[in-house]
Formats: C-alpha cells, sequence, structure tokens
C-alpha cells in the first residue's frame, strides 16, 4: 500500500472532495495535515478530525496569518513522517513559501526516502527579496516534482530554474457532487448576470458595471439584471459606481455565502462574469468560480487575463480585459440568442467534468504518483 503524507489548507466539503478522491484509489493510504483553524478572505471554517480506512486527517495548529500566507508555518517539528513512512509527501504549499521550506527540510530529516511534491499557483514573475529568493532555491532543489494550476505557471518554474516535471494539475477544481447540472431554464424574465468572488480592484467588476451601463438602455428581448455576490475592499466604491450609472434599479449586491450554499446561488443564474484584470504582480490563476458555473450549467464569461482562456476553451465567451464596449457585446450575444445559450451550457458541463472535476484531478494526481515513483 502507497503511504501519501497530503499536506494541504482545504477550508470546506468542496475542496476536501479531492482528497476522498484519492482515498478511494486502490492502494493508497492517504494521511492528510491540514490547518486546525484557517481564515480565508470570506469565511471562517474549524476542520475536524476524520478517520477512515484509507483517509486519516491530522489537524494541526499553525504560526501565522491567513493575511499572508506564504510566511505561514505549521506547529509541528516532523508531521508524523518518522512513524508513518510515507513514500511521497504531497504538500500544497507554494515552493517560495516558509511552509515549503519546514516540510522540505523535514522530509530530509524524518523520510529522507519519501519524493516531495509542491503546487504553485504563480504565474506572474514578481521581483522576489533576497529572503524569499532562497527559500525557492532551496525548496526547487528539494522537490521532486511540481504541480502546476495552469501553464504559465509551469513556464515560469521553467523560467527560474526548475527541470523536474511540472503537471498542469490545478490543487482544486468543481465537486461535480455539489454543483450538478440544474434543470434548463425556460428563456423568459430577467436576463441575471452574475458575479461571484471577491470584492477587488483586480477582479475588474468596475468593467462588469460599465457593461451593464451600456445595455441598460437597449431594447434588449429580456430586461437584464445584475447580481453582485461577495464582500472586499472595493464595495463602498463599485456601489458608488452603481449609482453614479443610474443602475441601482438593476443591480443588487449581495453579501457572500458559505460554500455549501454557492451552488444554488449559481443555479438563479442566467450567466456568470469573471472580468479579472492583470496587474503588475497577479493575473487570474484558475477561477473557480467558472468551473462550478459551467458545472451547473450557467454560461460563462471571462476576460482574457491569466488562466480564464485556458480555463474556458470553447465552453464560453473570451473579451478583452478592461474593455466594457466588448463585454457588453458578449452579454448581448448571449440575451439575442438561446442556441448560443444552449451550446454554451452544453459545452460547459462537459468541459467542468471532463477536465476540471475534482474526480478527474484526482486521478491525474494519483497517475502522477506512479510516475514518480518508478
Amino acid at each position: 500500500m502507497k503511504r501519501i503524507l497530503f499536506i494541504a489548507r482545504y477550508r470546506d466539503a468542496t475542496m476536501q472532495r479531492k482528497v476522498e478522491h484519492l482515498a478511494q484509489s486502490d492502494g493508497m493510504l492517504i494521511r492528510h495535515i491540514l490547518p486546525r483553524h484557517w481564515q480565508d478572505d470570506l469565511l471562517r471554517a474549524e476542520q475536524q478530525t476524520v478517520d477512515r480506512a484509507a483517509l486519516q486527517q491530522r489537524p494541526v495548529a499553525m504560526f501565522g496569518s491567513s493575511a499572508d500566507p506564504h510566511r505561514a508555518i505549521y506547529r509541528t517539528l516532523g508531521f508524523g513522517m518518522a512513524t508513518f513512512r510515507p513514500q511521497i509527501i504531497h504538500a500544497e504549499e507554494e515552493p517560495d513559501s516558509l511552509a515549503a521550506l519546514q516540510i522540505a527540510l523535514a522530509r530530509r530529516l524524518f523520510a529522507p526516502q519519501a519524493k516531495l511534491l509542491l503546487h504553485t499557483w504563480q504565474n506572474v514573475d514578481r521581483p522576489l527579496g533576497l529572503s524569499v529568493r532562497a527559500v525557492l532555491r532551496l525548496t526547487l532543489a528539494a522537490a521532486d516534482g511540481i504541480f502546476c494550476a495552469n501553464r504559465e505557471a509551469a513556464h515560469l518554474l521553467r523560467s527560474r530554474g526548475y527541470s523536474g516535471p511540472t503537471p498542469v494539475i490545478p490543487a482544486v477544481g468543481v465537486d461535480t457532487e455539489s454543483f450538478r447540472p440544474r434543470p434548463l431554464r425556460p428563456p423568459t424574465g430577467p436576463f441575471v448576470v452574475g458575479y461571484v468572488g471577491r470584492l477587488v480592484a483586480e477582479k475588474g467588476i468596475d468593467t462588469l458595471i460599465a457593461a451593464a451601463a451600456r445595455l441598460a438602455g437597449d431594447n434588449l428581448p429580456r430586461p437584464l439584471r445584475l447580481r453582485i455576490i461577495g464582500a472586499g475592499p472595493s464595495e463602498t466604491a463599485l456601489r458608488r459606481r452603481v449609482e453614479e450609472a443610474g443602475l441601482t434599479e438593476i443591480v443588487e449586491f449581495l453579501p457572500p455565502v458559505p460554500p455549501n450554499q454557492i451552488a444554488r446561488q449559481m443555479a438563479e443564474l442566467d450567466a456568470l462574469v469573471l472580468p479579472s484584470r492583470t496587474t503588475p504582480v497577479w493575473k487570474e490563476q484558475l477561477g473557480r468560480v467558472l468551473l462550478e458555473a459551467m458545472a451547473v450549467g450557467v454560461p460563462v464569461i471571462g476576460s482574457d487575463s491569466g488562466a480564464i482562456p485556458e480555463v474556458i476553451g470553447e465552453a464560453g465567451l473570451i473579451f478583452p480585459e478592461g474593455d466594457a464596449h466588448a463585454l457588453a457585446e458578449r452579454l448581448r450575444r448571449l440575451l439575442c440568442d438561446p442556441l448560443l445559450v444552449a451550446d454554451l451550457t452544453r459545452r460547459g458541463i462537459e468541459r467542468a467534468e471532463a477536465e476540471y472535476s475534482q474526480r478527474v484531478l484526482a486521478v491525474r494526481t494519483v497517475d502522477f504518483y506512479r510516475q514518480v515513483r518508478q
């Protein structure tokens, strides 16, 4: 039986599903190390210890703050490596993080026989300080493979001198057991366009509001409504922008919802938009909300920031980031073409299941385990 020490900061059941799929693979014993408490941008969740035949969860306290997760470390010396004797240590930590360095050092001391696998989301070559570069150099030398969330992340690792395998397998996908295709919606009533996520400048929500303003006075087959679900530092400015554009009657702001309620919120939308905008230090790394919408059967529109085109493929519409006119044109196409909506709905459901479901990602992860053990 292969013993896998899996270290990841999963906060909710939909993210946890991949670990369960890993444990269902033949001949796998998974020990999952996770933070006892972890605060994300929107919601707080507690992880409980769950023991199963092939899945053991071990909550561990952490030092540090979620405000800077790259600088947080686990409050343990050896992660139980000496007694568990893992053959693979799969740590979903960034190579430039202190936690990755901590795990690499623990492997060297307590489980030198194990293969070390890390994970990266980073797809922007941002400047790194001396200490971060030192951490990165050590972890890249120690890693036997690094999972990448997107193709640009793999290219960035190569540019930084990493020569090991870099499979493009995101840490999380979509839980298709929770996000299931909804019943077909008749093309009647308001056409509800949604945004779900953090209300921050780099998500480009102002572009979506500007696009809605361009369409507000048009003679459309269905009245347009815009639903913004989330919270964040940009909320006040976005509400002001809506008021200035005279859109208060068609735009509503809703607070973030727990993970187990997102699928229901998604099912009430006619389209979902992710209008992310690239900054000098960030661009979209996956856009999990796109996958969730696609799985539910909601047509998606995304900007061309980062990994969004890679994720959507032919299953949605893309517009140049920051271009409100182009986004308005994409929205108009959906409003006026029920056949396009039906086609994108079908393509989205198929792509989410075949390429990004937690089950598929778990299968690909196990395949990579076998590859590195050869």
